[in-house]
């Protein structure tokens, strides 16, 4: 019983996502034994380590691959991997198969070649001597692997050849009806279990359902499968969707490998917690095909234990290496602001750009545009307190279907009264019922259309707060609905709202333009520079139109309008405490001015002179129209 207890617990090895640079791997030894064969046959199957077109450090090993430009491997035996990590030469062969006692003696390398790897350049003759005779351990872990490869291909080709013909037929028609179901719902993104996956439920699953679905649409199909197929083999196993599914994904990941070829490539890479709680990491590349096409795909998500730049630049590099993709042929990361990816001294950007000076780092221009609004939101009293009661006004209306359909009657009814008098135009697609639209955290063009959607529905809002306020169940509904109703009647609500539409209308035109796909730097920039232009000049003429337009609004729902020229008090200060100045001052210096130049001011931080001058330099390298924009200058 104690030895029961004692013995080690089997770690369950995910084959897929073994560790590629042969620096990393932990000992072939320190696998399970029921694991050792499993693990060996994917190491075979994808072959050595030998990254594409890497760029070579200034050692000795460097030099040594320079000599064959670059293109090391291709002249050099099968059995040798190179280690990005360790800068050293390893043997595929005898890490797989050296037996253990072995590996940690000098006697036949010990661990030159399988632990630490082969540096020592000044004794190239090492090579030839670690290969040996006919008889040496290498040529001995040689031929265990090629038994290991032929004993499966044997045990497969076997089982296949002693079926009949009928029965092989029979299984390539089940075998892709289940490829079509799968491919399908990864096409659609859907879930393929189901809650209950018995024969007695009424829903299987995605994938069940669809297999049956195209079984009963398809004699071919349903005489092979489910009751007309074998007890043990009808490919509707948890195991076999998942296998399927790790096909597909090699299968895909192959041709997007052999589409970028030797092609210089940009990561993007970002980090998320998931549903379970798991920091994973997105890694994505941008790379330009034969045919000149810029492409973007989806290369892996890997988990991170931690956030910390160093734990997050080994990830990429261990997912890169996976693939054969050398660090040194990035041309450009994306990320986002945070200070662990862009962070100058200690972010990965700063770790790829040591190892790779030619990685230059571009953040996003709609996020940076996103990050500039954060910024003015976060550090103006009068916009902070307008988004803050905002969204208290969204979740109060919205709270219940019952007053969100209140607020539907009551806006429909006014539509229907300022038609009839007139004063609104009739005609296809104009006063559609709408809703007060929620904004979103990350996105923050969202916001202008929750502000655009509160003007239009500013008097319906207010009186199904009314409602809220003297029907509430609970004595903080109503006097929450009283506190808001309160903010929306005064005159720095009002103000503050029209003049945040107005920034973000700008704003937001921008934001739409910068996401396009089809959009190019050139105009890109002119657009950032349109934008600067049209902040500016609403700060040099836009105050009073604003005033007016909003003094007619306060007009319309009888808000009262400060006298300019009295003296402004601002609220819970006393008048001994309050500064020397008048409402126009405080309405037009302290929030007119002050909002556009702060908004004036991320701009230009995020998207200096300097910056936009580089890139607009850069797009006379563009090859369109026969580099039509080159300029030599």
């Amino acid at each position: 019983m104690e030895r029961f207890l004692k013995r080690k617990e089997r770690v369950e090895i995910d084959i897929d996502n073994l560790p590629a640079d042969p620096g990393l791997r932990p000992s072939i030894w320190s696998y399970d034994v029921n694991d050792r064969d499993g693990v060996r046959r994917a190491y075979l199957l994808k072959g050595p380590h030998q990254p594409k077109n890497h760029q070579f450090p200034q050692t000795t090993i460097g030099n040594i691959a320079r000599r064959f430009n670059s293109k090391w491997f291709e002249d050099f035996p099968d059995w040798m991997e190179y280690s990005i990590q360790k800068d050293a030469v390893f043997c595929l062969y005898c890490y797989l198969f050296k037996p253990q006692e072995q590996v940690n003696t000098s006697k036949g390398g010990g661990d030159t070649f399988v632990g630490e790897g082969f540096k020592n350049w000044k004794r190239k003759e090492k090579l030839l001597s670690h290969v040996g005779d006919h008889n040496s351990v290498h040529n001995k872990a040689r031929h265990k692997c090629e038994a290991l490869m032929k004993h499966q291909e044997h045990s497969i080709s076997a089982l296949w050849s002693s079926k009949e013909e009928k029965q092989k037929k029979e299984y390539r028609t089940m075998l892709t009806a289940a490829v079509d179901c799968v491919r399908f719902l990864i096409r659609q993104g859907l879930s393929f279990r189901g809650h209950d996956e018995s024969s007695s439920s009424n829903n299987q699953g995605n994938y069940v359902e669809l297999f049956q679905f195209l079984a009963n649409h398809n004699e071919e199909v349903k005489n092979v499968t489910f009751e007309n197929a074998n007890a043990k083999l009808k490919l509707i196993a948890p195991k076999v969707q998942r296998e399927i599914c790790a096909s597909i994904a090699a299968e895909t990941l192959a041709v997007i490998m052999n589409d970028i070829g030797d092609s210089y490539l940009t990561i993007l890479v970002d980090e998320s917690r998931d549903v379970s709680t798991k920091e994973q990491l997105a890694i994505a590349v941008r790379y330009v095909d034969k045919l000149g096409q810029v492409i973007e795909r989806f290369i892996g998500v890997t988990h991170v234990t931690s956030t910390n730049a160093i734990t997050l630049k080994a990830a990429v590099e261990a997912l890169l290496a996976k693939h054969s993709l050398s660090l040194h042929r990035i041309r450009g990361q994306g990320y986002d602001g945070a200070s662990n990816m862009r962070g100058e001294f200690n972010g990965l950007k700063a770790l790829i750009l040591k190892d790779n000076p030619q990685a230059f780092y571009i953040h996003c221009f709609a996020h940076q545009l996103q990050l500039c609004l954060v910024a003015v939101a976060k550090n103006h009293w009068q916009v902070k307190h307008l988004f803050e009661m905002t969204s208290r006004i969204v979740n109060t209306v919205g709270a219940s279907c019952k007053r969100n359909d209140t607020l539907k009657n009551i806006q429909r009814e006014k539509i229907l009264f300022h038609l009839s008098s007139g004063e609104l135009d009739a005609g296809r697609g104009l006063n559609q019922e709408t809703n007060l639209h929620r904004a979103g955290d990350t996105r923050w063009n969202s916001h202008f259309q929750t502000l655009i959607s509160l003007t239009k529905m500013y008097a319906s809002v207010l009186e199904v707060l009314e409602i809220v306020k003297e029907d509430g169940i609970h004595d903080q509904q109503s006097v929450e609905a009283g506190v808001l109703i309160n903010a929306m009647e005064s005159f720095d609500f009002v103000l503050t709202l029209h003049l945040m539409i107005d920034i973000l209308g700008i704003t937001n035109e921008l934001s739409q333009a910068l996401q396009r796909k089809d959009q190019d730097i050139i105009n890109a920039m002119k657009l950032v520079q349109v934008s600067k232009q049209r902040l500016q000049m609403m700060r040099e003429s836009g105050w009073v139109p604003l005033l007016e337009e909003v003094s007619r609004f306060c007009n319309v729902f009888e808000i009262e309008v400060p006298n300019m020229d009295s003296k402004f008090k601002a609220r819970g200060r006393s008048v001994r405490k309050c500064e020397d100045i008048t409402n126009f001052h405080h309405y037009q210096v302290d929030l007119f001015y002050t909002v556009i130049d702060m908004q004036l001011q991320e701009l230009n931080n995020r998207f200096s002179e300097s910056s936009t001058e580089l890139l607009l330099c850069v797009t006379c390298l563009n090859p369109s129209n026969m580099f039509s924009a080159y300029d030599k200058g």
